[in-house]
């Protein structure tokens, strides 16, 4: 992170860019006050901790779902089609409903790629990522067609009902979705560190045919079973970025959470607690992001700068402890 920030500030130096006025705004946008922190930081990192889990559980198991954007909007679309017709029902009905439908769409659009790698053998990597330009086509076709609002004049729905909505941390923007991505973080520890299913996961994704074979495991089914569940992951993270920030689908309505989920994933080494601590690390990158470009005129895009580096860096790190690890057992 440390060699993010000095990559990113020699870079600003040499643009002609004030880096430390950059960097003073990048930290007061992710941490500088505690509305910032809860209504900028935390907000951005709700949807990227629940899709990160679905994609670390996905991975866990040998199945490379590079598709959570595309499920992230099946689930935004469920979320808000349900949210427009929950009027008059209790506040925890609605919420559930529209919850429930978008993790449910998830895990639907996921079926897809399910199929043909079980049916056909089509890798996952290529079907999964070719949906997410589906997706976005099929939001462009909602929001212009079926549920665009009422006066049909802007690509938008018409908000969703007020008891559809999430609670609200009083005087900030954060939501309940909060809880569910901690939740989600400590289910799934437990999964991969004290069931047998979760044991059988790892396994299959260290290696399907030793899994196989010295454990009578079936591979296939538990890739298929371990997609489809961070498909409806990635789905549910639609429904609560519908029901707590957007409260209406739109074009662009994800600025990238499911890939920027991948990396989130990827350095926490796929472990559910590190997915809460990347998550927050990148949604607090983001938030400094618009931070930076309003007060120091410096592109929101300059910040994956950092990102990138993080990235290398531990992956590099990571390398290095495999190398160091097979030359102590070569030894």
């Amino acid at each position: 992170m440390v060699l993010g920030l000095l990559v990113l500030a020699g870079g600003l130096e040499l643009a002609g860019y004030d880096a430390a006025n950059a960097l003073a705004a990048l930290w007061s946008g992710a941490a500088g006050s505690w509305y910032a922190l809860t209504s900028a930081t935390l907000v951005r990192a709700v949807p990227l901790i629940i899709i990160g889990l679905g994609i670390a559980l996905a991975f866990r198991g040998g199945a490379l779902n590079i598709g959570a954007e595309g499920q992230f909007y099946a689930g935004a679309i469920a979320a808000t089609g349900v949210g427009l017709h929950v009027a008059g029902r209790a506040p925890a009905v609605a919420v559930l409903s529209v919850l429930l439908a978008a993790t449910l769409a998830g895990m639907g659009w996921t079926l897809v790629p399910v199929w043909l790698k079980l049916r056909y053998g089509v890798l996952e990597v290529i079907s999964t990522l070719l949906l997410n330009f589906v997706a976005e086509s099929l939001v462009s076709l909602m929001v212009q067609g079926p549920l665009q609002e009422s006066q049909h004049i802007y690509p938008q729905s018409d908000p969703i009902a007020t008891v559809a909505r999430l609670p609200l941390l009083a005087g900030t923007r954060l939501h309940a979705g909060l809880i569910l991505a901690l939740l989600g973080a400590a289910i799934l520890w437990y999964v991969f560190a004290r069931t047998l299913w979760g044991f059988r996961l790892r396994a299959v994704g260290a290696g399907p045919r030793a899994a196989e074979i010295s454990g009578g495991i079936d591979a296939r089914r538990m890739g298929a079973v371990a997609l489809l569940v961070s498909g409806a992951l990635a789905g549910l993270a639609g429904g609560v970025e519908v029901s707590g920030v957007s409260y209406a689908l739109f074009q662009n309505l994800s600025p990238g959470y499911g890939f920027t989920a991948i990396a989130v994933a990827l350095l926490a080494r796929l472990h559910p607690v590190g997915v809460v601590a990347t998550g927050v690390l990148f949604g607090a990158l983001e938030a400094g992001a618009g931070a930076m470009q309003r007060e120091a005129g410096v592109p929101a895009v300059a910040v994956y700068v950092v990102e990138a580096v993080v990235i290398v860096v531990v992956l590099l790190a990571e390398a290095s402890a495999r190398r160091t690890t097979a030359a102590r057992v070569a030894a």
